[in-house]
């Protein structure tokens, strides 16, 4: 073929290339649906909030109504493989939806400028946020952990001392002192006396709290991702899986106060604030919608240093304060049947979750 026929070759692949450009081009101007139905949007986005927030309550109550019902309770078995199943929809939010978006949004080819398009910065920002997880865990569970022993020993020393001045029989100021400490040390350990059944304690609080975080991140910018489309056909396949996510979420982290074992009106503060960030989301996406463009380089890439974060958030979670404690704890080592069915309700509830991705 000569350099003749090279060009009617060449002018007609580039014309059939001229679609693929403009689709290219396309993407980065503000994002229109064609099937925008505002009203109907709307109306979805109504449901959304309240179905989503019921699921998020219902979810993170269940392992409170422990106390009604013996099976719910933290160390049985049926607790420890909801708490499994609960662990891998979680892990499967990191790995299926979180981590894949956030390599999408910061790999953009709307990020011309800046070095997005150099470097695999999704995967760096979640190591980043799992390394950062760890550094918090560890500190705040050896920070508690010594002002638990300090305390501990404040109470001993008051106690030794009064017993010794008062032949044994200590009632005055300074014993009712020995018992303003020990209530300080009944709140880190309420049920328990030993060392090591208190730092237990002390590490359930720690994860509970940083769980919650990891959770709170990623939640409001899905609940924004709902809030500002207006799609009807995008929005509604997101409500049903919103909800059963946010349940199973609701669940784990629902397991993990109920190990912390705070007080009841704590834990109803964790579980409302848990349970409102999502219907929050969605109530700012919907106050920005009109204004907001999910294809400009500041949404993009803000969205996508939020969703690697989280997603390397939760996977520490998962896989270090949910799974790996349970599942190497001598009740579940010691238990074939047990460790069976913990890792069968894992494989199901990532199995599941990352099915949801098909939709949403």
């Amino acid at each position: 073929m000569d350099a003749a026929d090279l060009k009617p070759a060449a002018f007609g692949l580039l014309v059939a290339s001229l679609p693929v450009l403009a689709v290219a081009d396309c993407e980065c101007s503000a994002s229109t649906d064609e099937d925008a139905d505002e009203g109907n949007a709307r109306t979805l986005k109504i449901v959304a909030i309240f179905c989503i927030f019921v699921a998020s309550a219902a979810g993170c109550a269940i392992p409170l109504l422990g106390r009604r019902f013996p099976a719910l309770r933290p160390g049985t078995d049926f607790f420890i493989a909801v708490k499994a199943f609960a662990a891998g929809v979680i892990l499967a939010t990191a790995f299926v939806h979180i981590l894949p978006e956030a390599f999408e949004r910061l790999g953009s080819p709307c990020l011309v400028d800046g070095p997005w398009q150099k470097f695999p910065f999704a995967g760096l920002i979640a190591m980043l946020a799992a390394i950062a997880t760890l550094v918090v865990d560890t500190i705040a569970t050896g920070y508690f952990q010594r002002a638990h022993a300090k305390t501990a020993a404040a109470v001993g020393d008051v106690e030794t001392s009064q017993h010794a001045a008062h032949g044994g029989h200590g009632h005055g100021h300074g014993h009712g002192h020995a018992h303003g400490l020990s209530s300080v040390v009944a709140a880190v350990s309420p049920s328990n006396d030993d060392n090591g059944s208190a730092a237990q304690l002390i590490r359930h609080r720690v994860i509970s709290q940083v769980l919650e975080l990891g959770i709170i991140v990623h939640s409001v910018i899905i609940g924004m991702s709902v809030g500002a489309s207006e799609s009807a056909s995008t929005i509604r396949p997101l409500v049903a899986a919103l909800t059963f996510h946010q349940f199973f979420e609701g669940i784990g982290l629902g397991g993990c106060i109920v190990q912390a074992q705070f007080r009841l009106k704590s834990a109803v503060i964790m579980g409302l604030f848990f349970s409102l960030t999502t219907p929050i989301g969605v109530v700012i996406g919907i106050g920005i919608s009109s204004a907001y463009d999910d294809n400009s380089p500041k949404a993009l890439i803000t969205e996508g240093v939020l969703d690697s974060a989280a997603a390397g958030i939760l996977t520490y979670m998962a896989l270090v304060d949910l799974l790996a404690e349970d599942f190497m704890n001598p009740r579940v080592q010691n238990n074939a049947r047990l460790q069976v069915i913990v890792n069968v309700s894992l494989l199901v509830g990532t199995g599941l979750m990352s099915m949801l991705a098909i939709w949403a």
